[in-house]
């Protein structure tokens, strides 16, 4: 999200506590180790093998704007699998086409099988206002609002979670005293079960420890977009996407449309798509 939302996103929570950081690592391949009986039981077992690999579904990616929008059918064109929607405002300043999405798009995409989520971000670091998650629990509350409204006039449904981004280094203290209670205004707004956030490792496991994003219907994974920016290489294996492509001063992302995007890979089966029914 470099220029646009990052570098390159009702229960009551329990109170902030200390912890050193995000969970480590964990390889996400599974050891395959089986007994070799007979020549035959080899043949048998690779060929299976085989078959097993070829039925898998590929990995889906998706894109996210950080300056022009990408026509649909240049999206699908380039091997990706659909695009994260900013259901918030342009900023003062800001000359992008993709704040706020509109229901064109949004309808152009969908019409061309491609998946649609919804992110939120206005503020950032210096341009001109400060990051969203400083104005706290009021701002939370307006955001979600905004956000909400935008995401409903471009044809999100009622059920499908907005992921809120977290754009800088932030560390614990700062989200203990300030992140957290503008994640708890949203969730005042939305439901927890509606509220993603997008950012480093370790704030998405802040928020999902501190109970301010809710769960996917996929085991084991929560509404958290994590960015490589700011991880040191550590991934958070409850993410359902995980930023891999960012656009920065020092990486030009992918190229595509006549501009470059970030490169976003899917983790879940529901990772907040539109398109995904939801009870």
């Amino acid at each position: 999200m470099s220029f646009g939302c990052c570098y390159h996103r009702d229960v009551a929570a329990p109170s902030a506590r200390s912890r050193t950081g995000g969970p480590r690592p964990r390889s996400r391949r599974e050891v395959l180790g089986f007994a070799v009986a007979t020549p035959l039981a080899v043949l048998g077992t690779a060929a299976a093998l085989r078959a097993q690999k070829a039925s898998a579904a590929p990995s889906l990616r998706l894109i996210d704007f950080t300056h022009r929008l990408v026509p649909p059918d240049q999206i699908k064109a380039a091997g990706y699998d659909g695009a994260l929607v900013y259901v918030s405002e342009l900023r003062p300043g800001a000359d992008f086409d993709f704040k706020p999405v509109t229901r064109e798009y949004a309808d152009g995409l969908r019409a061309a099988g491609l998946h649609v989520v919804s992110c939120y971000q206005y503020g950032k670091p210096g341009w001109p206002t400060p990051s969203d998650y400083t104005r706290g629990y009021e701002g939370g509350v307006a955001d979600a609002q905004t956000a909400m409204r935008l995401h409903a006039a471009a044809g999100g449904p009622p059920r499908a979670p907005i992921f809120f981004s977290v754009d800088e280094d932030i560390d614990l203290d700062t989200w203990n005293d300030i992140a957290v209670e503008w994640y708890r205004g949203i969730n005042s707004v939305l439901g927890a079960n509606r509220t993603g956030i997008y950012g480093h490792s370790r704030a998405c496991a802040w928020a999902i420890d501190d109970g301010v994003v809710g769960p996917s219907t996929s085991p084991g994974h929560w509404w958290a977009w994590q960015t490589k920016a700011w991880s040191a290489g550590k991934r958070e294996p409850r993410a359902v996407l995980y930023q891999a492509v960012v656009v920065s001063g020092s990486e030009p992302g992918i190229a595509m449309g006549g501009t470059h995007v970030d490169s976003n890979d899917v983790l879940a089966p529901d990772f907040g798509q539109w398109d995904l029914e939801r009870t």
